[in-house]
């Protein structure tokens, strides 16, 4: 018997699936993982690992969530605790490098199927909207009580998830010890950052805000 997906054993089950499924990633590489190896060593039958997981890309976005969930849950933290946004944007990326960590190995295995376009597994896909836009919403939160541009005040949480974009990508290449390179990325970046969303408040450079926006207009169409 199938056990109800909402149930406090359901969850444990997915769980346990996602988990293994992580584990045999890292060993064998995401095309060398079939769902029939997921499943046996989960100890749950075949059927009822589709019962949670209609495939290994559906699988792959249940981890998706998991992940945003945890970052979420670590970024309240410096969302309470830091008024500044330079502060807080720090604390939120790094807090996504943090909750990732564990998974580095699978991230680098995994990369070559999440970076193509027609995969459902890219951040950018339909599939992985809702996890797109939690990160998106999350970075719109970051900017609370910030003075920014009415220009491109909607815009900016999404050019700041693609900024953490950006450091994801560094992170997954990145083999220095405990990826100190990202971590200083980070630093380095992030008074950048701040300083381009300060100075978008100016008169001075009110044209090139508006060039920003059209052009973040057009991409989009």
């Amino acid at each position: 018997m199938i056990t109800s997906a909402g149930s406090a054993r359901g969850q444990e089950t997915r769980q346990r699936i996602v988990d293994v499924a992580l584990e045999l990633f890292r060993e064998h590489g995401y095309d060398g993982t079939t769902m029939r190896a997921i499943a046996k060593e989960a100890r749950v039958s075949l059927g009822n690992a589709y019962y949670y997981f209609a495939s290994k890309d559906d699988l792959v976005l249940g981890f998706y969530d998991q992940l945003q969930t945890a970052h979420e849950s670590l970024a309240e933290t410096v969302l309470a605790q830091e008024t500044e946004l330079e502060a807080r944007l720090r604390g939120v990326v790094r807090a996504w490098v943090d909750e990732a960590e564990p998974y580095k190995d699978f991230a680098g295995k995994f990369f070559r199927n999440a970076s193509d376009p027609s995969s459902p597994l890219s951040p950018f896909s339909k599939e992985s909207s809702p996890v797109r836009d939690s990160a998106i919403a999350l970075y719109g939160r970051v900017l609370d009580g910030t003075k920014v541009s009415p220009l491109v005040k909607d815009d900016l949480p999404e050019l700041l998830w693609l900024y953490a974009m950006g450091i994801v990508l560094y992170w997954v290449h990145d083999a220095s010890p405990r990826t100190a390179k990202t971590y200083t990325l980070i630093e380095r970046s992030v008074p950048l950052v701040v300083k381009l969303v300060n100075l978008s408040r100016y008169r001075l450079l009110r044209s090139a805000v508006e060039d920003v926006k059209r052009l973040l207009t057009d991409v989009k169409q």
